[in-house]
């Protein structure tokens, strides 16, 4: 008589968004079939000691991504997906990006091919940067269709950030196609003059690309996006919030009942604008946008953390090599500041800095963790149940967690394409110790294990999380064209 499971993972301490307990995950076919306590079977992971993690599920990943100039992201699939997995991230949302003048459609096809070679699970974001006719009505309903429920739009930089005539039939295009929008916010016009004045003056070095993008930036292009979504009953996430003054404006409108989310990195609430003025060019090191901010508001940030604002943790993984002309030198050994790349590698240090920052310090427990990391991304982008806990009928994907390993993190042990981390020399508690993906082990002892093209693409049906609300400003849907009654008394005001 066949055994009931393929593998037991055993004695560990079973952390959901939910729960904390002690207890046995019986697996078969790669699907979880059992939690319970004293499981028996043919094959057994030893846990004791650790804790059992759902497998991580980060939103915000930039791998193999198109640049239309010089500098180029080093990841691949292949080497990113290693550093998600040595990072316990099992799935990963990253961005099948547009170029100007390109068709969405071939962009998204060309995309695919590039992440057969994914060690861990995938689905996509679709970025648009030329909101066409075409692109809008004919490529759009379908790609969503098909899975890529979610769509990316950029309020800032150069080639790719959309104006807001086009940010409105882009976000009204999404509401038809059932996808959410997520938006990088940020006021491009303020960003693009303060950084001409400032060169003028001969302030170039690293440290002014904070003061090239203060935080009202931030905050404008928040409120402006947000009563562009109320106006056409648009839900959207913000990406990357730095601080408390743009979390306010998302709670402004959760509070008015709007799907409003917000997601900040661990950059924001670990890095702050004083590294940017490290000698020479090292602070470029730590350039990304929005830019840093100080230990003020990352303590604001966790405060809206607590509080529900911001529910999601993303990596926000964009790497550049460091010493590369194609990198963060693609202007020269000492480029000004708005010539560098903006982005920093993070997928394998996401868990392990959220749990030192986050758990360690008291910030939240260990069941607002997982939810951050794994759960609440998995239901805002439509991949829950299947990712993102440990229950019956998820898939295996689970992490082993030595909540008291110390480690002192270094570029080797990210097992990315990028030539530096951030956090180089940075000691935290808490370390993944192995990976599971699907039941397969994809990370152990420091090795990826997991093959090249061992990751699957996954769809997402449409789900209720991203349903719009059917409220408007005014008595008129206007991306349907039809009168829907009268306005709520708050919003005609």
């Amino acid at each position: 008589m066949p055994s009931t499971f393929d593998l037991i993972v055993k004695g560990g301490t079973v952390v959901t968004a939910s729960d904390v307990v002690k207890a046995d995950i019986g697996i078969r076919d790669g699907v979880i079939t059992a939690v319970a306590a004293e499981l028996e079977g043919p094959t057994t992971i030893d846990a004791g000691g650790l804790l059992v993690l759902p497998g991580g599920v980060d939103t915000h990943v930039h791998l193999e991504q198109p640049s239309a100039g010089p500098a180029q992201m080093c990841d691949t699939f292949e080497t990113g997906t290693a550093s998600a997995a040595a990072g316990g991230t099992t799935t990963v949302i990253c961005f099948a990006s547009q170029l100007r003048g390109q068709s969405l459609k071939t962009a998204v096809a060309d995309y695919r091919v590039a992440a057969g070679k994914s060690r861990v699970d995938y689905s996509f974001h679709l970025t648009i940067s030329d909101p066409t006719d075409t692109v809008l009505q004919d490529e759009l309903p379908g790609l969503i269709a098909s899975g890529c429920r979610s769509v990316k739009v950029f309020m800032t930089y150069d080639g790719i950030g959309l104006d807001d005539a086009q940010l409105i039939r882009t976000l009204a295009a999404a509401r038809k196609g059932g996808a959410l929008v997520c938006v990088h916010a940020e006021h491009h016009a303020l960003i693009a003059y303060l950084s001409e004045r400032l060169v003028a003056a001969g302030l170039t070095a690293p440290k002014y690309h904070a003061w090239a993008k203060p935080t009202v930036v931030e905050r404008e292009a928040i409120s402006r996006i947000v009563a562009i979504a109320e106006v056409l009953d648009v839900p959207i996430q913000v990406f990357h919030v730095s601080g408390p003054e743009p979390a306010a404006e998302i709670a402004r409108a959760q509070a008015r009942g709007m799907k409003v989310w917000g997601e900040t990195c661990p950059q924001y609430l670990t890095i702050t604008a004083a590294d940017l003025d490290r000698p020479g060019f090292e602070g470029a090191k730590f350039m990304f946008g929005p830019a840093p901010r100080g230990p003020a508001e990352a303590e604001g940030l966790w405060a809206a953390i607590r509080a529900g604002t911001i529910g999601v943790i993303s990596s926000d993984h964009a790497p550049t090599r460091f010493d590369d002309p194609r990198g963060k030198k693609v202007a020269g050994e000492n480029g000004p500041f708005n010539k560098v790349p903006n982005g920093i590698p993070g997928l394998a240090t996401r868990l392990p800095l959220i749990f030192h920052e986050g758990v360690g310090k008291g910030h939240i427990d260990l069941s607002k963790f997982v939810d951050l990391v794994a759960t609440r991304p998995a239901k805002l982008y439509g991949l829950y149940p299947k990712k993102g806990t440990i229950a019956v009928g998820s898939d295996a994907d689970l992490v082993l967690f030595d909540p008291a390993a110390r480690q002192v993190l270094t570029n080797t042990g990210q097992h990315h394409g990028s030539d530096y981390t951030p956090y180089e020399g940075r000691e935290v508690t808490g370390k993944v110790v192995a990976t599971y993906l699907r039941g397969r082990c994809v990370f152990e002892n420091d090795r990826v294990t997991g093959p090249v093209g061992g990751g699957a693409f996954v769809a997402r049906a449409p789900y209720a999380e991203i349903a719009p609300r059917g409220v408007f400003p005014i008595p008129f849907d206007p991306v349907t064209g039809t009168i829907v009654g009268e306005a709520l008394p708050h919003a005609a005001e």
